[in-house]
């Protein structure tokens, strides 16, 4: 079983930044695909942004030039910059490895 630990989420104004962070068990984590997720309140969990095994990212639409995605395979760790943040992004954010294990998710609250 891997463990997914994540960080980093809090309380900002818009406009504001916040830099996530998800910390894998297993090495397991280096030859996975792995993706943040975003699940507002009374909504489904959908995903933000991906970065593949080897590097290649993929954004939302409602993310791109706010957000960047980015791993450390040595340190077994996936990392979300989240820049011009706007109320919209309030939700709780889950990293994902493998398409199979999750964290327990980290909660961001934006106000305006």
């Amino acid at each position: 079983q891997v463990q997914l630990v994540e960080s980093g989420g809090g309380s900002v104004q818009a406009g504001g930044s916040l830099k996530l962070s998800c910390v894998a068990s297993d090495v397991l984590f280096s030859t996975c695909g792995v993706g943040w997720y975003h699940q507002a309140p009374g909504k489904e969990r959908d995903l933000v942004s991906s970065i593949s095994a080897g590097g290649r990212t993929d954004y939302t639409d409602s993310v791109k030039g706010r957000f960047t995605i980015s791993r450390d395979n040595a340190k077994r760790t996936l990392y979300l910059q989240m820049n011009n943040l706007k109320s919209e992004d309030t939700g709780v954010y889950y990293c994902e490895i493998c398409g199979i294990y999750w964290g327990q998710g980290t909660q961001v609250t934006v106000s305006s």
